[in-house]
């Protein structure tokens, strides 16, 4: 070997020594960095690798009544999930988990969905499970791989359709809905309140979820349920009490249940002071259906006209010409501005019609009534007195004082979704409506009589009779708005009248139930001061009306109904009674006697029906 060969290969060895030093000192600086400088980054790097979080539901408080009584509570359940590494994996195993349990490709492509949403959580496959199916998916486990069972709160309802419109249901929170962060600290999976109380007081009842962590190996299947990892344990939500009176619920619901359950309408119970004793609908549905996820097929027939709307709340949703109800709310202005007393004789006697101009306004009464003193007139509901009680008030005098009774607002009841009831605000509205000169003074005796443009829901109407039952002018402006749980607002209305004059419209409304429109009731005994409805409806038989309060001189309940084509008020009557009775004096033989009424057999009412029942009052 030549000195030159030598010195070439003495070069090329300090250079690979140079070389491996180099290397050397990059590893020892990776090392360095790895398990000195960043040591916690990576660890924590390594974890969540490792790991996959499972979120705990936590337990929704109960609702309860007002002593205490369970409406909504919570019983163990069973939820399915699947953890997998791709979309393409999990479809995999659904359609090998199709062969044990009901699964269908929708149902597929929904868990996949949510996988996207939420990559490194296991997707929900079912959230309520029966116990048979869990078994037989347990004893296919090895060909599941990334299965993962779990036991979880799940709510109950153990009234069903009772309470349904009260309470509400639950339902996995939807994507929209987290875009609009609609439901604070939710996640794809989060059950919450969807409707009623469950969605009011969400925040409350939802409480704070828990996590566990299951160990994974590279590719993500499960390795371990239970490693040696702390987990946090869920915060159960608090339970809120209402004012709901559940024995009053349930046994009105036995009254539609037995008697009416081919009837639609509402019904209210509540205390002077605002409380909601009981709120009926119906039809009702079981919000237990909701528990888990509903199918397609039922939903489509809860949300069918044909079927009656059962998830549509008519005593906050539905509005409705208010009939004779709002002939107290009409008394009411004329002595408020010295029109009237209730002494007080119209021009024209009753005949059984009134003529304006050239057009004749029916009373209800073909016959008619003959001359009236005002407390006649409310006694007998006649529509010829205050058809000429309306024209002696004026257009305006009505509109300025409809607005101010509240006849345009919602009660704020914390309940949600209460649909906002209409009123005209001024003249300026018909001349929007009809053009300045499309329409006459004839919608002041429409408007007198409680039709016409005039929509209200039945809440709102009870709080006008929440204002007729207080012995004190003023004293009802002072009360807490309607409500279930706490009231949002000062909600009464003061209708400027005084102590005499008020008691005055309240013997006019004993005189309806011991001897006028709602004699047939058998409320005498009770001393219930009322006033009985018939409301026009341009797409069928007529809507009844009632709502009457006891005992008059220092009244404990107050009872509204609204019957979709009963006919007439008196025939919704007798069912309001019975419902006072039964908080007043609790059950007995008047309670379970039969009422035999004929109601008109009629095809269900369409949605755009339950919101716009008016009558225009044009010549």
């Amino acid at each position: 070997m030549t000195a030159f060969s030598s010195h070439r290969l003495r070069e090329r060895a300090r250079g690979f020594r140079v070389v491996l030093l180099l290397a050397f000192l990059v590893l020892v600086g990776a090392f360095f960095n790895t398990q000195v400088l960043n040591t916690e980054r990576f660890r924590l790097r390594s974890e969540s690798n490792r790991l996959r979080s499972v979120p705990l539901a936590a337990p929704r408080g109960a609702v309860l009544d007002r002593n205490g009584l369970v409406i909504a509570d919570n019983v163990p359940g069973y939820a399915v999930k699947l953890l997998a590494s791709n979309p393409d994996s999990i479809r995999v195993v659904l359609k090998r988990m199709a062969a044990f349990v009901e699964l269908d490709s929708a149902a597929i492509e929904q868990v996949v969905r949510r996988y996207r949403a939420a990559p490194y959580q296991p997707a929900a496959v079912f959230t309520n499970l029966p116990f048979e199916a869990i078994a037989r998916l347990e004893e296919h486990r090895v060909s599941l791989p990334g299965l993962v069972i779990q036991t979880e709160p799940r709510r109950f309802y153990p009234n069903g359709r009772a309470t349904a419109h009260v309470v509400g249901y639950v339902g996995e929170v939807s994507e929209a809905d987290l875009e609009q962060d609609r439901y604070p600290g939710a996640r794809m999976g989060t059950v919450v309140g969807q409707d009623g109380l469950e969605a009011e007081y969400d925040s409350l009842l939802r409480g704070s979820e828990g996590v566990r962590y299951i160990e994974v190996n590279a590719r993500g299947a499960m390795v371990r349920e239970q490693p040696p990892s702390p987990s946090m344990l869920p915060v159960p939500g608090l339970p809120i009490r209402t004012t709901i009176d559940l024995p009053l619920q349930l046994y009105i619901d036995s009254l539609f249940v037995d008697s009416l359950s081919e009837y639609r309408g509402a019904l209210i119970a509540m205390t002077p002071a605002g409380e909601i004793l009981a709120m009926y609908s119906a039809p009702s549905f079981d919000p237990n259906d909701f528990v888990g996820g509903i199918s397609s097929a039922k939903y489509r027939v809860l949300t069918s006209p044909d079927a009656g709307l059962p998830l549509f709340n008519r005593a906050i949703k539905g509005t409705y010409a208010p009939a004779s109800p709002f002939k107290l709310a009409i008394a009411a202005m004329a002595l408020r501005r010295g029109l009237v007393s209730f002494s007080s004789h119209m021009e024209q006697p009753c005949r059984g019609g009134f003529r304006f101009g050239n057009r004749v306004f029916r009373c209800w009464a073909p016959e008619g009534h003959g001359s009236l003193d005002l407390i006649g007139a409310i006694a007998k509901s006649c529509d010829v007195y205050f058809y000429q009680l309306g024209l002696r008030l004026g257009l305006n005098a009505i509109l300025e004082d409809g607005s101010r009774f509240g006849l345009s607002e919602v009660t704020s009841l914390d309940l949600g979704h209460e649909a906002k009831s209409f009123f005209p605000p001024s003249t300026g509205y018909y001349d929007r409506t009809y053009g300045p000169r499309g329409w006459t003074n004839a919608v002041t005796l429409n408007l007198a009589i409680g039709q016409g443009e005039n929509s209200q829901t039945l809440i709102n109407v009870m709080r006008l009779y929440q204002a007729l039952s207080q012995s004190e002018s003023g004293l009802a402006a002072a009360l807490p708005a309607p409500h279930l749980v706490a009231p949002r607002a000062r909600g009464g209305i003061d209708l400027g009248l005084n102590e005499r004059q008020l008691a005055g419209l309240r013997e006019a409304m004993i005189a309806v139930v011991s001897r006028g429109t709602a004699a047939a009731s058998a409320g005498a005994d009770l001393d219930v001061a009322g006033k009985t409805g018939t409301a026009q409806n341009p797409h069928g038989p007529d809507h009844g009306w009632f709502i009457g309060f006891a005992p008059s001189d220092n009244p404990r309940i107050i009872v509204g109904a609204i019957m979709e084509r009963a006919l007439h008020g008196s025939s919704v009557a007798p069912w309001v009674v019975r419902v006072i009775r039964r908080y007043l004096v609790g059950s007995g033989t008047n309670l379970d006697a039969p009422i035999v009424l004929e109601f008109p057999a009629d095809s269900a009412p369409t949605p755009e029906e339950l919101v716009t029942d008016t009558i225009p009052g044009r010549p």
